[in-house]
């Protein structure tokens, strides 16, 4: 892993009026890390994300791709870069077949005659590459995104930005909607993706997930950082504690 930040965060803050959704933040994401984002709900999290994301302009502060200054005036400023949200609720036709959906937007085609023609094969090789390289297991590519399950979905999500040559993937509560066998594939893949050399974010509220997959916890309360760990030098119960601000469980072990 590269010590050269591929994002740096910049004393970042965001104003809504009189309300500080989020107050001087300042943290790196290193390239091929994974980094667990925790906090509260109101904590700042998905507003921090949006501000990646190129949604949401900061208020003050800068961010930093590969040590240069940028200016995310929308999405698609994020998107040249190479970053891209995962959401919740994802961005997948649920209508239109796996193939399509990792194509949307830069299908294969040829001109015969005048005419454009789609490359369907090679585009179904190319798909079935993609999710095998990814260790994602999808029967038949042509099945459309509605009968896949959530777990599916998200992988087609990842397996389409690592193909395409994403650098950055923020992944908003991936494991929110999914069971316990599907979570665990989830967090197989994001380790998968990390294994490309691809930096990812992940937004979650349980702690064992973000201890089992991410290399750093930052840890925002009340819009600011309260902290910033390691995986090997922090614990479930003190995670806990700086997203609570309650300083019990460490008290307790200390007296026992």
């Amino acid at each position: 892993m590269s010590t050269t930040p591929l994002l740096t965060i910049d004393h970042v803050a965001k104003r809504f009026g009189a309300v500080t959704a989020l107050a001087d933040v300042s943290f790196d994401v290193l390239p091929g890390e994974v980094v667990a984002l925790l906090g509260d709900n109101g904590a700042g999290k998905s507003t921090l994300i949006k501000i990646i994301a190129g949604t949401q302009p900061p208020s003050s502060g800068r961010l930093l791709w590969n040590g240069q200054e940028v200016t995310l005036a929308g999405p698609a400023d994020a998107k040249a870069l190479g970053i891209e949200t995962v959401y919740q609720d994802l961005s997948l036709a649920p209508n239109v077949d796996v193939v399509g959906n990792f194509f949307m937007g830069r299908e294969l085609t040829r001109r015969v005659a005048g005419i454009s023609w789609l490359r369907e094969k090679e585009m179904e090789e190319i798909t079935r590459a993609a999710l095998h390289r990814l260790g994602t297991k999808i029967p038949d590519v042509r099945a459309k995104v509605e009968n896949l399950s959530g777990g599916q979905r998200q992988a087609i999500e990842l397996c389409r930005f690592v193909h395409f040559g994403g650098k950055l993937v923020l992944l908003d509560e991936p494991f929110a909607a999914l069971g316990v066998e599907q979570t665990r594939k989830g967090l197989d893949m994001i380790e998968r993706v990390r294994r490309e050399g691809i930096s990812v974010i992940v937004i979650t509220h349980n702690v064992l997930h973000a201890l089992q997959v991410a290399d750093r916890m930052v840890v925002i309360r009340q819009g600011r950082v309260e902290g910033v760990r390691t995986r090997a030098e922090t614990s479930h119960d003190e995670l806990i504690e700086l997203i609570t601000g309650d300083r019990s469980l460490t008290r307790r072990q200390d007296a026992a």
